[in-house]
């Protein structure tokens, strides 16, 4: 029995780098906020970098409490897609580009999204993961976390229940 020699490393994270930035674009929302997306392996770590129109009040000044929540449920959205489509870019279904661009991408709509907003965010680059907790065919469960300077001394969490996409063939 012959096996297939194995992918070189350039053409798997040539791969990876398209899948996210297609679901990244599919969330408009993302670029204006200027949220982008590290990716380490299957671990990825959302960036909104700093704008002036990110504050909300001038006089602290302090991140708004719109665009913290927008930037925590953006971050859970793209975790909770990337997840549905790993093994999917892992096998190779997507081909050596990543995923097709006529593909239209399902996206889990948000259910709820609760915010505890801990301290005010600063006017800094701000970071954070998320945890997808329970993964169903139709219901899901995503903690997130964001912070500026220090990992341990968060700003903002939230957790989120999302409505997960029909996956074809699947049902």
């Amino acid at each position: 029995m012959s096996r297939r020699p194995p992918e070189p490393v350039q053409a798997v994270k040539k791969r990876r780098d398209a899948a996210l930035s297609a679901l990244v674009q599919s969330v408009p929302y993302a670029g204006f906020l200027g949220i982008s997306f590290d990716r380490r392996g299957d671990e990825l770590t959302a960036v909104m970098s700093f704008d002036e129109k990110l504050i909300g009040n001038p006089f602290l000044p302090a991140l708004h409490g719109g665009a913290t929540a927008a930037f925590l449920e953006v971050t859970a959205i793209i975790e909770l897609a990337w997840s549905l489509v790993w093994e999917e870019i892992e096998t190779g279904l997507h081909g050596a580009d990543g995923m097709d661009p006529m593909r239209v991408i399902q996206m889990p709509k948000t259910i709820d999204f609760t915010v505890d907003y801990l301290r005010s965010g600063l006017p800094r680059d701000a970071y954070a993961r998320a945890r997808v907790n329970r993964s169903g065919r139709r219901y899901a469960s995503v903690h997130v976390e964001a912070w500026q300077d220090n990992r341990a001394r968060l700003f903002a969490q939230a957790t989120g229940h999302f409505l997960m996409p029909r996956r074809i063939g699947k049902d």
